[in-house]
């Protein structure tokens, strides 16, 4: 059975996104939304038919609170191992996170002061240390991936099937993602090395990466894909 994907909204329109990563022997959560969002999370469970218990894992693919503001509530609900880079400890764990605004609406959005706001820290029950972690000891066919650029430690889900969770390392729509225009590639808001955001897209094309589901907007097939890297590249 193939591992299906089910977007949680977070935000209206596409603005933010969470996802459960559903197989045969549970289901992964892939980032948690803003605080106070374990309402929604368990709204997305319910349409599912899973409870808070069929979640085996915890993915964080940054630490920006956007993606991480609800994990500590999340894994006491859980009791799931909360998995992210040893790169992305800092923000997780309270440490400001460095914004570059890409765009007006980054620089906007910066003044003010939401993505600074504290979340209650998360430590790492997994704490990725290279380049990757196979799912499969936990009965899932992917792999966990080490792709900076939008944050030194961030990481994309890639399941067998080509289907990837990639966080924020594009987005699609306007203003924050989403809203319209989704099959449009964009820059997320804050984006700290583009180049390195270019590379790590164009490993995960390489490694047969078919359809990327992004934090902010999207989903986005190979072409745009392709085509925002190659963007990337030339800033």
């Amino acid at each position: 059975m193939q591992t299906r994907i089910k977007t949680i909204p977070i935000l209206p329109f596409g603005m933010l996104n969470a996802f459960l990563a559903i197989g045969p022997g549970g289901a992964i959560l892939v980032d948690t939304g803003l605080p106070g969002s374990t309402r929604l999370i368990s709204r997305a469970l319910e349409a599912a038919e899973l409870g808070w218990r069929d979640i085996k894992l915890i993915v964080l693919t940054h630490g920006h609170i956007d993606h991480a503001g609800s994990a500590a509530d999340i894994r006491r609900l859980t009791g799931a191992p909360v998995l992210y880079h040893t790169l992305e400890m800092r923000y997780c764990m309270g440490e400001r996170p460095v914004l570059h605004p890409t765009r007006l609406f980054g620089r906007l959005f910066l003044m003010t002061g939401a993505i600074e706001r504290p979340f209650p820290p998360v430590t790492a029950d997994i704490q990725m240390q290279g380049e990757s972690f196979d799912l499969k000891t936990l009965g899932f066919a992917g792999t966990v991936w080490h792709t900076p650029g939008h944050t030194p430690g961030s990481v994309s889900l890639l399941l067998s099937g080509g289907d990837v969770l990639a966080g924020d390392l594009a987005a699609s729509g306007i203003l924050l993602g989403g809203i319209a225009l989704l099959d449009r590639p964009e820059r997320p808001p804050f984006e700290e090395h583009p180049h390195i955001a270019a590379r790590s897209l164009e490993e995960l094309l390489s490694m047969g990466a078919k359809r990327f589901y992004l934090g902010h907007g999207g989903p986005l097939g190979v072409e745009p894909i392709a085509r925002h890297a190659a963007r990337l590249k030339r800033l």
